[in-house]
């Protein structure tokens, strides 16, 4: 996954909102980058939550004081499903502390340098529902939420849209046990980091993700 994603407030984005139990609306927010503020859902004593958090789950603050960025040394806006169970990073949060990232579609870009095709990838009925990680940081009293976003394997059928990986996108029937900070023995949750597509996906070229216009006939890849 290269790294952009983009919200809108639609039916789509509510209805799965409306399932995760979450009474508030989504902010639409296009072409996020890694260090940006996304919103993500996970469990708190007083229930679940949709709150904005940092994309990048190693942050630190910034030099002129000015707010918080993800951490220079180490690159953790994707986490790799390989590594969740063996990795110091992924692991204890793995086990524990497991988010839902609402998102209307992701960015990827093909061709050679100066010549990239951006194409925008959403589920041709849904909303996304990405599977991360995320931490809450305390600086000094200041509770900064972040987070890390799942990659699996790539898939034969969306190597030619890119060739390194694909983000874990949850379905419906997932949320609950996805969500549960109880849930420590990850073993029901491992179905999940198998490489799939687990429903149709349209991919379509577009302009520019800051505006998300169409520029040309797009492709359906199909659920496996």
């Amino acid at each position: 996954m290269c790294g952009r994603y983009n919200v809108i407030d639609d039916p789509l984005v509510q209805d799965l909102l409306e399932i995760l139990g979450i009474p508030i609306r989504a902010e639409t927010r296009l072409n996020i980058a890694p260090g940006a503020k996304g919103q993500i859902v996970y469990e708190t004593n007083q229930g679940r939550t949709l709150e904005g958090a940092i994309w990048s789950l190693l942050i630190e603050p910034k030099p002129d004081g000015s707010g918080y960025r993800p951490s220079p040394k180490y690159s953790t806006f994707n986490a790799r499903s390989g590594s969740l169970g063996t990795s110091p990073l992924w692991k204890k949060r793995f086990h524990s502390q497991r988010a839902i990232i609402p998102a209307s579609g992701f960015h990827e870009w093909t061709g050679e340098k100066g010549h990239k095709q951006c194409y925008n990838i959403h589920p041709v009925n849904n909303a996304i529902a990405f599977a991360g990680l995320y931490e809450l940081w305390d600086f000094q009293g200041d509770i900064v939420p972040s987070f890390t976003i799942i990659t699996l394997p790539p898939h034969p059928r969306f190597s030619h849209i890119h060739p390194k990986s694909i983000p874990l996108m949850l379905k419906p029937e997932d949320f609950d046990m996805w969500l549960d900070p109880h849930l420590t023995n990850t073993d029901p949750l491992q179905h999940l980091l198998k490489t799939s597509i687990r429903e149709p996906l349209s991919v379509e070229p577009i302009k520019s993700p800051a505006n998300l216009e169409k520029a040309g006939e797009g492709e359906k890849i199909e659920a496996d």
